[in-house]
């Protein structure tokens, strides 16, 4: 029989309740559910074939009864209801504010749950993950990291885990930037509890939780691997800060390489298990990164630029980095005045407007330091910027 009939859920768009409706059909999973509708041309169109239709197609048995009857439909009605009592809006792969880069993916979601702000997905984001059990040092990286590169409009995306993943998020918070956390759960679940704080600044800075689980979904192990292709997927790059060599942090890395992200590495001690994960990275090829200069240089031109134009009006704030934060010198004061974040300048030229002054000794060994704090960069041909 048709199921035309049936009402749709009104929770959602009448498209994304169809969608909710085949991804909890029985026997459908992401794959077989694009497939199908290549197949009959739309969702809709789905819900419009009849049982021996769509016995035809090749579905399985109890597939096809679900949505012949109404049965898959029924159940998005309760998800839909779910949904509203938890707050959350459910966005379906073929709605406008899907995230792009994760449309790209092998398998991404069919359906999102989402609280929060809509428009965050449609912004440019750096994934930030790591260990659950970091060392202070890589707490302290992962915070001030994504303090820096939030405070310049990027969203950081990250799990709401403990360790690099709570730091990563409360570094953005403290910027009063973006930050998008993926659930391993349900949308109304907090995992951990203690983060149920965090997740409230996120949404009220107008961040974002998403998760691709069913309301009510509790924090199963096998969740966790599974949502990490969604924190990899959605960004621009991964930043790993500390991850042992097994790790839920090292399939994401893997995962960024297949969708053919940007993977960036924080060092570590190597006489730390941690430091692992991120110095085989580098070893392999990873964006080695001290100061969030490292990863926003690998950005493209335009999205740098887009960033950097509404930074314009706020103050600098302080860069994260490997080396220790020093009070600045008459001398660093003198070259960083001179120097521009759109134009180089060429050491000679800075020898010749300081030498009466500095001697050249001096001026070589304060760029060097200047280079080191992420306060400038050399290009080549001895030509020097000024950081953004």
């Amino acid at each position: 029989m048709s199921n035309s009939a049936v009402t749709p859920p009104l929770a959602a768009t009448q498209q994304a309740s169809y969608w909710l409706a085949l991804s909890l059909t029985p026997g459908l999973g992401a794959s077989r559910i694009k497939k199908l509708i290549e197949h009959y041309g739309s969702v809709e169109q789905v819900f419009r074939a009849t049982l021996t239709e769509l016995e035809a197609s090749g579905m399985q048995a109890v597939s096809a009864q679900s949505i012949a009857t109404g049965k898959s439909l029924e159940l998005a009605q309760v998800e839909c209801g779910k949904a509203v009592e938890a707050r959350a809006r459910i966005i379906s792969l073929s709605d406008a504010e899907y995230p792009a880069p994760l449309k790209e993916i092998y398998d991404p979601p069919v359906i999102l749950f989402l609280k929060g702000s809509v428009e965050v997905l449609s912004q440019p984001g750096i994934a930030v993950v790591g260990t659950r059990h970091p060392t202070p040092y890589g707490s302290g990286m992962a915070e001030r990291l994504s303090t820096d590169l939030a405070a310049r409009g990027l969203v950081i995306i990250s799990g709401l885990a403990r360790g690099v993943d709570t730091a990563s998020h409360r570094g953005a918070v403290a910027a009063k930037g973006k930050t998008v956390a993926v659930l391993g759960t349900g949308i109304d679940v907090m995992y951990p509890k203690e983060n149920t704080r965090l997740a409230e600044q996120i949404i009220a800075l107008g961040g974002a939780l998403i998760t691709e689980f069913p309301v009510g979904t509790f924090p199963a192990p096998q969740n966790f691997p599974i949502r990490n292709r969604v924190i990899s997927g959605m960004s621009a790059g991964v930043l790993v800060v500390e991850a042992a060599e097994y790790s839920g942090t090292r399939i994401t890395s893997r995962l960024a390489l297949e969708q053919n992200r940007d993977v960036y590495a924080v060092p570590g001690n190597v006489t730390n298990k941690n430091a692992w994960g991120p110095n085989t990275l580098i070893k392999q090829g990873a964006k080695l990164v001290a100061t969030w200069e490292d990863v926003w240089e690998e950005l493209p031109t335009d999205v740098q630029l887009a960033l950097a134009a509404g930074q314009n009006e706020s103050p600098e704030p302080e860069t994260a980095s490997l080396f220790p934060d020093e009070a600045i010198s008459p001398h660093e004061k003198k070259i960083l005045k001179l120097l521009k974040a759109d134009e180089s300048t060429h050491i000679d030229e800075l020898v010749e407007l300081l030498e009466p002054e500095v001697s050249s000794s001096e001026i070589f060994a304060t760029l060097f330091e200047l280079e080191l704090s992420g306060k400038i960069r050399q290009l080549p041909g001895k030509n020097f910027v000024k950081s953004f």
